[in-house]
């Protein structure tokens, strides 16, 4: 037995035993990992309800040195890295009406980001500018988004509306061709994708959504003419409605509070209950920002990095729900530091979710309500969803909580979502059901293919398995580059990771055009090597399969030797991020980075 944060006793075979119960009862489920991509009468669940009618205009034909597809942050710091070096012949394509990516899509009540804002948002010293609040609202996000294009002139080197069909390496002239179903064609000597593993939604595999007679969408495209308000509320076209809405992640927590003020009834419908610490939201303290002194923002970034790859720092910058988690839990090896004690892992893993059940039961009045709510998993498992009226909202009469026991809804009929045989009558089905995260699945998750040498494609490549050096660049795709891919770094603060990869982006087109070389691309062997290393210290594929199914983990859907196949965190770099980002800096300073081979 051990004593655990909160006072009460843990029985860490006892939970542990609960864990797996958990897990096995959703993963027997029919509804484990049933996803259907938008399409056919369904395909207007990708359509763009915020930049209306795409303008009319003539086809595209250009010629330039970089095509920049995806217009959220990453291809905004490519694109001002790209710039500063004097490359400034480059077109940003994007589907969304303008800068943002995810922050354009994902518009819902509520939507904030979990990350401190203060380092979350980029080259805030640059800008001058100060966030309003610890955690940024999403409008705040976008426009701030908005403000780099404008700030370094980026919105006459962007098209947007635009959906690629395809991007093709032509040998002979030696320039990526990328295409649009605009007819619009760009001859770019590089591509750099930055398309994010968050923006293309998915919709849950349960029988009978298309004959829902009701409303309906998908939190990434809300629908602020059925429901009134914006961001911040003021939903008032639910008063007299009732609400069913399907997930019960990262979107839901945010989104809910809303959806209960205002909505006449509403049904939650969860598979899973999500992890809820405590959020502690504040506004700035502008005097205490005014006074930072010049750097500040890079040292928080690297102070809360070092901190959740379980690094010692004098002082904790950030001092949120994040480094809390991930500094005791950490991770548990990495081949450039020390192994942590995995029992003191565990037990500070513990401790933690234990954490978060007790403070269920301190907000939930209902004690069966309180009970599904409470996650029985690992906190690694899936992202914590920070949040500090999330729960007291299932204490509202209006709101009902509907738990499916790991089973998934059952069916929908033309006025109803059918739980254990019960039928919950309503007029508005919203979707929160992710996104196609599947890393092996690029064209899918995209919406277009990419092919390369001898016109293979990515997918064709990655059917045999994830191949890339650094999650940057790959063998047989010249001069093409990757930001937030499949084998490269990951963080909670995505922002970071994007930037380090931009400034490694921009060098290597930099450097290219400057050598007078005609293309780089990753050395053969190199990428073999990266992928047998990747798979040595991939440490966590055991971890996952003991994880409730999710997109962490591929939904647990498991292939030949009980690994998790192309898809979920488990695809990306598990060691130590802070100290990899800093080797690929030190190998821009130095100007050379292994594995890379530049010809012509």
């Amino acid at each position: 037995m051990a004593d655990d944060a909160v006072g009460v006793s843990i029985d860490p075979a006892a939970v542990k035993a609960r864990y797996d119960a958990e897990r096995d009862k959703r993963l027997s489920s029919e509804s484990v990992g049933r996803y259907i991509r938008p399409s056919g009468e369904n395909s207007h669940f990708l359509d763009d309800p915020f930049a209306g009618p795409a303008p009319k205009r003539d086809a595209v034909t250009r010629d330039v040195d970089v095509a920049l597809i995806g217009g959220g942050f990453g291809n905004l710091l490519t694109a001002v890295e790209l710039t500063k070096r004097g490359v400034d012949d480059f077109l940003v394509l994007d589907r969304a009406g303008d800068f943002g990516g995810v922050w354009y899509w994902n518009r819902y009540p509520g939507v904030a980001c979990d990350v401190d804002s203060y380092i979350y948002l980029p080259l805030l010293e640059e800008m001058e500018y100060m966030p309003t609040q610890k955690y940024a609202s999403g409008c705040e996000i976008f426009q701030y988004a908005k403000s780099i294009g404008r700030r370094f002139d980026l919105y006459r080197r962007a098209l947007f509306s635009v959906e690629i069909s395809e991007v093709r390496w032509d040998e002979v002239s030696a320039r990526w061709h990328v295409k649009s179903e605009q007819g619009d064609l760009i001859r770019a000597r590089f591509v750099n994708l930055a398309t994010g593993p968050f923006q293309r939604p998915r919709l849950p595999g349960i029988p009978g959504i298309e004959r829902f007679k009701g409303h309906s969408f998908h939190t990434s495209r809300w629908d602020f003419s059925y429901t009134g308000g914006n961001q911040f509320g003021g939903l008032e076209g639910l008063r007299d409605k009732r609400v069913g809405i399907i997930g019960t992640g990262a979107t839901s927590v945010q989104a809910i509070p809303f959806l209960g003020e205002y909505s006449k009834q509403l049904y939650v419908f969860q598979r899973t209950p999500a992890p809820v610490p405590v959020r502690n939201h504040r506004k700035t303290d502008e005097a205490w920002f005014r006074s930072q002194k010049p750097g500040w923002q890079q040292e928080r970034i690297d102070n809360f990095n070092t901190l959740v790859n379980g690094g010692a720092q004098e002082v904790d910058l950030v001092g949120d729900g994040w480094t809390e988690i991930l500094h005791d839990i950490g991770i548990k090896t990495d081949q450039m530091g020390d192994t942590m004690d995995a029992q003191r892992q565990e037990l500070a893993d513990l401790q933690f979710m234990e954490k978060i059940r007790a403070r269920v039961d301190s907000v939930v009045k209902d004690k069966k309500t309180a009970e599904a709510l409470k996650p029985w998993y690992s906190a690694g498992c899936k992202r914590p969803c920070f949040h500090d009226s999330y729960l007291e909202t299932f204490n509202l009469p209006n709101v009902t909580l509907v738990d499916t026991d790991g089973q998934g809804v059952e069916r929908v009929t033309e006025t109803a979502i059918i739980v254990g045989g019960q039928a919950y009558e309503i007029d508005l089905l919203i979707y929160a059901t992710g996104f196609e995260f599947n890393t092996d699945k690029l064209a899918a998750r995209n919406g277009f293919e990419v092919y390369g040498r001898a016109g293979r494609s990515l997918t064709e490549k990655y059917s045999h398995g994830i191949s890339t050096l650094y999650g940057l660049v790959s063998n047989g795709f010249p001069n093409l580059t990757t930001l937030a891919g499949p084998q490269g770094v990951l963080t909670p603060n995505i922002t970071h990771a994007l930037s380090s990869g931009a400034k490694t982006v921009a060098y290597l087109i930099d450097h290219t055009l400057t050598a007078k070389a005609q293309t780089f691309e990753a050395n053969r062997k190199a990428e073999t090597d990266w992928v047998e290393y990747i798979g040595k210290i991939a440490y966590r594929s055991g971890f996952d399969q003991s994880c409730t199914p999710g997109y962490y983990n591929n939904d647990g859907v498991k292939v030949e030797g009980g690994a998790t196949k192309g898809a979920g965190i488990t695809q990306f770099y598990p060691g130590n991020s802070q100290r990899f980002m800093a080797r690929l800096a030190d190998w821009v300073a130095k100007e050379e980075i292994p594995g890379v081979d530049y010809a012509g």
